[in-house]
């Protein structure tokens, strides 16, 4: 064997070599290496969203060998713009209008993975036991993001507090679109997060489900909780890219197991759910 036959074999040996540990360490090949993913961050916001990550499905992920790390939030769009920025591989706090807005508005690319139970949305007062007591000129404060705005005004309209204009988008109503208020009703948006300190001041407040258990309020303390309809249940959001690497179904899967039902029959009695969790 003459020096440069030599010398080709000792590269290919190299070579070989090389694309051995490549291998063993999972470089050749996409689809091994995501399937290897077993840390998840997961955001929510604060109150009931973050307590069932907590309490039914975090559990049920670090038996299937996952590491999580739950996140809190206490507003509405840091846990997006996270989820989009890569700080987040999912998130837990909005239902899918939001989600399909929010997404819209900002040009991200977000997917819903599995629907949720939600904390109904509720008429809350310190001044008032009934919509019996209810005075005309009284104030009421509700959610200020366009597509809760909309949601609390049907609300308001299916308890005969107002009425909203006919043909207008439920999903998409704004205070504007009142047709009738005949209690003449000072309706004022706010933050949703803010909502539950405005009890003091306000004669009522429509509070989301999650920021009313956060800030220590009962749903059973409601004047009158809503009906969930199902677009307005929960979703757990993932960037588009996501959806269909295995830790997503993974995490997906996780909300249609045992140990997550018993979790919601003992903690989160009252929730809105799912078809599948009813």
């Amino acid at each position: 064997m003459n020096a440069s036959r030599r010398q080709f074999g000792l590269r290919a040996l190299h070579i070989a070599a090389v694309l051995g540990v490549a291998a063993s360490l999972g470089l050749g090949h996409g689809n091994a290496h995501a399937q290897e993913k077993k840390t998840l961050t997961l955001g929510a916001t604060a109150g009931s969203n973050f307590d069932q990550l907590k309490l039914g499905i975090k559990p049920v992920l670090e038996k299937k060998g996952y590491t999580v790390k739950l996140v809190e939030f206490n507003d509405y769009v840091q846990p997006n713009l996270a989820l989009a920025q890569g700080s987040l591989d999912a998130n837990l706090f909005q239902h899918i209008i939001y989600l399909k807005k929010f997404s819209a508005d900002k040009g991200l690319n977000l997917t819903d993975i599995t629907k949720a139970p939600i904390a109904p949305l509720g008429l809350y007062s310190k001044k008032r036991k009934s919509l019996a007591e209810l005075k005309s000129g009284d104030r009421i404060t509700l959610p200020n993001d366009p597509s809760n705005l909309a949601r609390a005004l049907v609300f308001l309209e299916q308890n005969k507090l107002i009425k909203v204009k006919q043909g207008v988008d439920p999903l998409k109503a704004t205070e504007k679109d009142v047709a009738e208020n005949p209690h003449k009703l000072v309706l004022t948006p706010i933050e949703a997060a803010q909502l539950p300190r405005t009890l003091d001041d306000a004669d009522f407040v429509v509070i989301n489900g999650n920021f009313a258990i956060s800030s220590g309020l009962k749903l059973t303390e409601a004047v009158v909780l809503e009906k969930t309809p199902d677009h307005y249940l929960n979703v757990v959001a993932v960037k588009t890219e996501d959806k269909d690497k295995p830790w997503a179904k993974d995490l997906a899967a996780a909300f249609r197991t045992p140990e997550y039902r018993a979790a919601l029959d003992k903690h989160f009695q009252g929730y809105a759910r799912p078809a599948f969790l009813q």
